[in-house]
């Protein structure tokens, strides 16, 4: 008896075996009940590094959704209640060209959450493939944007890439349609710059996130709501001759070639995540804590850095979070609960993916400061976070005051000194060669946005997206945004899953009649 007591413990614990995984996400179900789903809507220019974020805290049983309805309609579903935080390039204007712009009933504050560059991504095809590698002025890209150049062989355009000239084809400027933070930073940029070039052109003075569409000054200029459409519009079969301004990770994502912009070193760049590191330790912060617009910036000193790495369009973007003080009855507190650690988790660890998103990390006095900020929220969680083991690749464990991707950050070639190169003056996306208008032998390759030699990339033109080199040769697409990506991912964990759980039913209908079978056996030896 004593065997046969041997051999059913073992059975049951088989079955035990065979079934006790399946338990486990219950439990952890359980664990994550306090978390309630959080809404937040915004910014497009900041949407990559949302969804990215969004995707990452997935595991850690937090629900956030995020919709990319633009910086101006973000503000207002804040104001209106709608949305449990907003996100935006800029914080509240009071009016914008007329429209309301204010959260009178509804207390609020800022917290900067990515830096990033706002970049030029253009469609100029030159025997028939995309160039790489353009060169232009500040006064080149206002001067484009209002009308005054409509021609990619204009003169300032060729004096910009040191006297290699274009074919004769229209500019189409494409710009936003709603109301935008990318129009906004873009807008105070030119009037800031240029004043005398914009401000005729708008019939305004300042920033304003309602690009206007001036057809008598710029009869092919058109518009496009969100960031992802006037990128795809650039990106598109019909899009030779195009440009657009769009945060770097769109144009990253498409591996679609950007405008290098000259600064005030004297060097034409890129909004590299060194490069706008490099800028924005010239950005003014508003350090007074008491101050509504506190952590807001000011970016004057940004656009005039004579660092050669530095890229002048590049800025913050903030989330707009509520705050303890009006009663704001829509955060309960487990909404309060993941909206704090949420911020927590993208203030830090998230920062790693921006990189290779086209952002750059915030440093860590932002961060820090964020920290702060996060406390504010109703019900939020108020633990102390440490920054030294914070896992933001632009801080220095050991010195923390210091911006460890400024130190690190690259000297521009000296081929995209203004009145040298243009690096790389003959490759485009296909390959070397002489190209219209511009002779001479082949350069170097260009250089790639995303760090890699693109310069064989084949790109679908009505996608816009690099083609893949699958070993089917089926060229199937390999990009994709930060949501498909980890879509990816988690329909690959599912899968697994369920592979586990079918093994574990064939264990449970399998094991026990074999270990039955094996006791009846040594029962009839033993008889």
């Amino acid at each position: 008896m004593g065997r046969i007591a041997t051999w059913r413990r073992a059975l049951v614990v088989a079955t035990v075996a065979a079934t006790v995984t399946p338990v486990i996400p219950a439990a952890a179900e359980s664990a994550q009940a306090a978390y309630e789903p959080v809404t937040g809507s915004g910014s497009t220019w900041s949407q990559n590094a949302l969804d990215q974020w969004v995707q990452d805290v997935r595991s850690r049983g937090m629900t956030v959704s995020y919709s990319g309805v633009g910086s101006s309609a973000g503000r207002r579903q804040f104001a209106d209640g709608q949305n449990d935080f907003g996100v935006s390039e800029i914080p509240f204007q009071g009016t914008d060209r007329g429209q309301p712009d204010s959260s009178p009933n509804r207390k609020f504050a800022y917290m900067p959450i990515v830096a990033g560059g706002t970049s030029f991504m253009y469609q100029l095809r030159v025997g028939g493939q995309i160039h790489r590698g353009l060169r232009l002025s500040g006064e080149t890209i206002a001067k484009i944007f209002t009308g005054a150049i409509q021609n990619w062989n204009d003169p300032a355009i060729t004096r910009d890439n040191n006297g290699k000239s274009f074919p004769s084809k229209p500019i189409v400027p494409i710009v936003r349609g709603d109301g935008s933070g990318t129009s906004a930073q873009f807008t105070r940029w030119l009037d800031t710059e240029y004043p005398g070039i914009w401000r005729p052109y708008c019939g305004c003075t300042g920033l304003t996130s309602y690009y206007p569409v001036n057809k008598g000054r710029a009869p092919l200029m058109t518009s496009q709501t969100g960031s992802d459409r006037v990128a795809g519009a650039v990106a598109a079969a019909a899009g030779d001759g195009s440009i657009t301004y769009v945060e770097y990770s769109y144009a990253t994502a498409r591996n679609f070639p950007v405008a290098k912009v000259q600064n005030r070193g004297g060097f034409y760049v890129e909004p590299t995540h060194f490069n706008v590191a490099v800028a924005l330790t010239r950005a003014q912060i508003n350090q007074n804590p008491n101050d509504q617009n506190y952590l807001t910036q000011i970016l004057d000193g940004v656009y005039r850095h004579d660092d050669p790495r530095a890229y002048p369009l590049s800025s913050y973007s903030y989330a707009i979070i509520p705050v303890v003080g009006t009663g704001d009855f829509r955060i309960t507190a487990g909404k309060g609960r993941t909206m704090s650690d949420f911020m927590y988790y993208f203030l830090c660890q998230g920062q790693s993916a921006m990189p290779s998103l086209g952002y750059s990390p915030l440093p860590a006095n932002l961060v820090r400061a964020g920290f702060e900020q996060v406390k504010k929220i109703p019900h939020a969680t108020t633990t102390d976070q440490d920054v030294a083991s914070c896992g933001n690749p632009t801080f220095d464990p050991g010195d923390l005051n210091s911006n460890k991707l400024v130190r690190e950050a690259p000297q521009p070639a000296p081929c995209d000194k203004v009145g040298q190169g243009p690096c790389g003056a003959e490759q485009t996306s296909a390959g070397a060669g002489p190209e219209n208008g511009g002779g001479g032998d082949a350069g170097p390759a260009a250089e790639d946005p995303t760090g890699g030699d693109t310069a064989a990339a084949e790109v679908d033109p009505e996608t816009g997206m690099v083609v893949g080199d699958e070993a089917d040769g089926s060229g199937t697409d390999l990009a994709g945004n930060p949501t498909e990506l980890a879509a990816y991912r988690s329909e690959g964990i599912t899968t697994t899953l369920g592979v586990l759980v079918g093994v574990q039913l064939l264990l449970v209908l399998l094991v026990p009649p074999f270990v039955a079978r094996a006791v009846r056996r040594r029962q009839n030896r033993e008889q």
